[in-house]
């Protein structure tokens, strides 16, 4: 059980030094598998919390925004930008507002107001900021099993796949070249090594160097994440692979739980023993690929998070007038030094 007597300790003594933090925050908590009840003998301690921007920031030239400690794992956003972070419905901010009360290390007044106030911030942008954030867990997932257990020729598709989706912003952030100017393709390969290689022609004419040359890195950095997967340590890994299929599988909880209740409820009680097989690897099999069972309950909460989408009550977006007179009373506190 971690409580508040964590905070007494020396390597916290950054919350009062910093003259960000002290007296302005109004909210610390605990974050990643305590919060969520996943924790087990390794895992760490992370805290999240809230500070009140000061009256420099909101009338001044002074600038604040989160202050982060690496030694701790602890983020804490300033009011203004954990606000801007809850009105997206972001996942790693919202499930601060629905702890368990025992996972609340402080809580200010004005901490516990705006956790009442969370039904502010829930809308239906939780339908696709959830659901951005399972969409990347289920591509590590993927990308991980790509690499590790297909054949050659499959990997070889994968990597290739890769490479053409991140082409399809180069034009936007590098001197335009005209369509297929840039061709990638596979064909049986020259490498003696391999059965299937990937291959690229181009037609470039005047082009700059250097965005040839960042065109090139980007390419080649995903083809060197790829191969690094054969020296990888499988145990290491398939902790990390089981964590993302049970982060994965959590979100959609949370998610329904948004769109459906309008709850927040970080910590999963009810699929406690659940999301605990998944990441123990009850669902893994032996040559490091998911049972047939894992994809079924991922069916299964896709199916569900679908149904709440199409029948939520929550409003397409937030109400940014109520939101407003919320954030301008507390801000109005601290410029008038009513705090």
């Amino acid at each position: 059980m971690i409580d508040s007597k964590i905070l007494t300790s020396e390597a916290y003594n950054f919350i009062q030094s910093d003259t960000h933090l002290g007296k302005h925050v109004i909210l610390l908590g605990l974050a990643g598998s305590y919060s969520y009840g996943t924790n087990n003998e390794n895992s760490d301690i992370d805290v999240r919390g809230v500070a009140l921007n000061s009256k420099s920031d909101l009338i001044g030239l002074t600038n604040f925004e989160q202050y982060v400690d690496t030694q701790t794992d602890t983020v804490i956003y300033s009011f203004m930008k954990m606000i801007t972070l809850l009105l997206s419905c972001n996942p790693n901010t919202i499930e601060l507002l629905g702890l368990n009360p025992e996972h609340y290390l402080y809580l200010h007044p004005l901490g516990q107001e705006l956790i009442n106030n969370a039904h502010l911030f829930l809308s239906k942008r939780a339908i696709h900021s959830f659901g951005g954030y399972a969409d990347a867990q289920l591509r590590r997932l993927q990308n991980a099993l790509a690499r590790d257990s297909y054949p050659q020729r499959e990997k070889e598709q994968h990597i290739f796949n890769s490479v053409k989706n991140a082409m399809h912003d180069f034009r936007k952030r590098y001197t335009s070249f005209e369509n297929g100017a840039i061709h990638i393709y596979t064909d049986t390969a020259i490498n003696p090594n391999l059965e299937k290689e990937i291959f690229v022609d181009t037609n470039l004419k005047h082009y700059p160097l250097r965005d040839y040359k960042n065109i090139w890195n980007e390419m080649n950095n995903i083809v060197k994440d790829y191969d690094k997967l054969g020296k990888r340590n499988r145990k290491k890994d398939d902790n990390h692979l089981n964590k993302h299929a049970m982060h994965l599988i959590r979100l959609f909880m949370m998610a329904i739980d948004i769109l459906e209740k309008g709850e927040i409820h970080t910590y999963r009680k009810e699929e406690h023993q659940l999301l605990h097989e998944i990441r123990n690897g009850s669902y893994q099999k032996s040559d490091g690929t998911f049972r047939n069972e894992f994809y079924e309950l991922l069916n299964d909460y896709e199916k569900k998070l679908d149904s709440a989408a199409a029948h939520t009550m929550l409003p397409d977006e937030p109400d940014m007038k109520q939101v407003q007179e919320y954030v301008m009373a507390v801000n109005e506190k601290v410029v008038l030094d009513t705090l």
